[in-house]
């Protein structure tokens, strides 16, 4: 599937006292980002919920500090589905620095941190896993 990349910019709250990024903040990040990259595929969380009476949880984490973030940085977080089961579905994300080419700014090559991370598809009422609905499976998982 395609990367979908989100621009964050680091405010003075994501830092701890000597500037830089603070560990979990990265996570709050690739949040985020699967947020928007669900909302770009026509699928608002709340109404998952309210329709299918279905949620996604974080299942597992793994990640990777390569290099500081820094305040007022702007970074690209990105989301790539790594794999899809019945009822989960495996992401790769990565941070990168967004640096200025001229007056665009551009994605670098300088990774930041990467991670994989596995939501679970989970009855919104019991939080037991069930199946991804094939409605969502077809918006989220449909052609790019």
């Amino acid at each position: 599937m395609a990367e979908f990349s989100w621009p964050v910019r680091v405010y003075y709250e994501d830092t701890d006292n000597g500037g830089v990024v603070y560990y979990a903040n990265y996570l709050k990040f690739m949040e985020r980002a699967r947020t928007e990259w669900l909302r770009a595929r026509g699928v608002e969380q709340d109404v998952l919920i309210e329709q299918e009476g279905v949620i996604f949880a974080v299942r597992s984490v793994q990640l990777d500090y390569l290099k500081p973030a820094r305040f007022n940085q702007q970074l690209s977080v990105s989301v790539t589905v790594a794999e899809v089961g019945k009822a989960s579905l495996t992401f790769d994300q990565t941070v990168n620095l967004i640096t200025t080419e001229g007056n665009v700014a551009v994605k670098s090559d300088l990774l930041l941190c990467q991670g994989q991370i596995r939501v679970a598809c989970l009855n919104a009422n019991s939080f037991k896993p069930r199946a991804i609905p094939a409605s969502i499976r077809q918006e989220i998982l449909g052609d790019d």
